[in-house]
């Protein structure tokens, strides 16, 4: 896809320093990739369409994502700060409060973002915020 589309879909990397990181897949998706997993797809729809960790309620709570990546090693921090040793996770929800995207922190402070089937790109917190993916809700970290 194009940085065209991509900034039209998400305005704020318009003003952000941003990269496309690795070419279009529908193999997995943001919450998967911010997982650490580039093999499926994740999500807990209640037909079990696709991979969710099991024991964790299907639905689309911020409390079912918090416990998804709890299994995982991720607890809750208070800020999106990076930190020597820890790896971070943000989770985005919209307006309703429905979980909507994830993206993982790497080691140079920045994020990394699947978005949806198209490319994994490199970007700021902020520049996925907006209409599309809402804002971020909450932070977690675990020892890297």
């Amino acid at each position: 896809m194009s940085e065209e589309t991509i900034e039209d879909l998400f305005p704020n990397l318009r003003k952000d320093s941003y990269f496309i990181a690795s070419p279009e897949t529908i193999n997995y998706n943001c919450i998967a990739w911010a997982a650490g997993n580039g093999e499926k797809w994740w999500w807990p729809d209640p037909q079990s369409q696709y991979f969710w960790p099991p024991g964790i309620p299907r639905e689309e709570t911020i409390e079912a994502f918090v416990k998804a990546y709890e299994i995982l090693g991720y607890s809750i921090c208070q800020n999106a700060e990076y930190e020597n040793g820890f790896e971070k996770i943000a989770v985005y929800v919209d307006s309703i409060g429905r979980p909507t995207h994830a993206a993982r922190q790497l080691i140079s402070g920045r994020w990394t973002s699947k978005l949806g089937g198209l490319e994994d790109i490199e970007h700021t917190l902020d520049g996925l915020a907006g209409s599309k993916y809402g804002n971020v809700a909450i932070i977690m970290k675990r020892f890297r």
